[in-house]
């Protein structure tokens, strides 16, 4: 008789267990549960902005306690599609990525709105043949960035007779930071006939293509008076070559730049530089509020700009930012 007792208690007792031991797991898998899991692809590491944006982004994620995927495509759209796609396949609660170019998105993007995973855009914009592709943008308004170019570039020029031969240093083509600076700026100083623009050649923001394209310039348009760049990194390696050709960048050229990253701010003290436009890489702490909204169920809006600032030769120099 007593042998069915002794069993009977150490099965309540196994039972105990089990249940002590179920709810003691519960708050951890709830807690793992509840982590956001962010898919991040980066279109490349092509500057120094790039760099400084990605680095951000990570930090941002991970001081925001977010499990990250993260992608660097190298420069090649292909890439950056499969990123997303791998993505959507590990189920992410959200998409945020830097697209290389603004089109050919509208298969992969359709992909996750129909997996239900929301998409933000950073730094670009894209063109969709289908509304409701992704649910935010923040980044840059690369139209007031050239617009800011040329209005400075007037001032500069204020009272002179001109004319006045620009040669321009583009980024990557077809991507929105190129084509808002380059039809920005061309919107303000195309209302002034002392301004031509001599020679626009394609630097795809990187420095060395930066030194290649005002190799260019000088060969093919040797008398400029202003160089506008798309990015520092085309203006310094730019600033490079006018040297090594015995050219006082900054004097003998009017040199604009958008960015106002560690580079150029040291060229605009130097007075290498007249004008930098700045285009802001710390959105990660914004961004990371967006998803958390997004996750949320919140209503975040469509579009969210970083503030910017220009600064030139004649700013108070204590005042710049102090870049990393």
């Amino acid at each position: 008789m007593k042998k069915p007792k002794v069993f009977i208690i150490f099965v309540v007792l196994v039972f105990i267990f089990v249940c002590f031991s179920s709810c003691k797991k519960a708050p951890e898998q709830d807690a793992f549960q509840d982590i956001i899991v962010f898919g991040f692809s980066q279109l490349g590491d092509e500057s120094e902005w790039r760099s400084s944006s990605t680095a951000d982004i990570i930090r941002a994620a991970e001081d925001a306690g977010f499990q990250l995927m993260f992608d660097n495509a190298q420069q090649k759209q292909a890439n950056q599609i499969k990123a997303l796609r791998s993505f959507i396949l590990n189920r992410v609660d959200v998409i945020a990525f830097c697209p290389i170019v603004e089109e050919g998105w509208d298969n992969v993007l359709t992909e996750a709105k129909e997996a239900d995973i929301p998409v933000i855009l950073v730094d670009r914009y894209i063109t969709t043949d289908e509304d409701g592709l992704y649910c935010a943008f923040i980044g840059s308004d690369f139209q007031w960035q050239g617009e800011q170019a040329g209005e400075w570039l007037i001032g500069k020029c204020r009272g002179k007779h001109g004319p006045f031969r620009v040669a321009e240093i583009i980024g990557t083509e077809h991507s929105s930071p190129t084509i808002g600076r380059y039809e920005g700026f061309r919107d303000v100083i195309g209302e002034d006939s002392r301004f031509e623009i001599v020679n626009s050649v394609n630097g795809d923001f990187m420095r060395s293509k930066g030194r290649e394209c005002m190799e260019t310039i000088l060969s093919e348009t040797p008398d400029i008076d202003v160089l506008y760049a798309h990015n520092d990194d085309m203006a310094i390696g730019a600033i490079e070559i006018m040297e090594e050709h015995g050219i006082n960048p900054g004097k003998d050229i009017i040199i604009i730049s958008v960015d106002a990253q560690k580079s150029g701010i040291e060229a605009l003290k130097e007075g290498k530089i007249n004008c930098l436009v700045e285009c802001s890489p710390y959105v990660g702490d914004q961004l990371m509020d967006l998803v958390r909204k997004i996750v949320a169920g919140e209503d975040v809006p469509m579009t969210t700009y970083t503030i910017e600032k220009v600064y030139t030769e004649n700013s108070d120099f204590n005042t710049l930012p102090v870049r990393p």
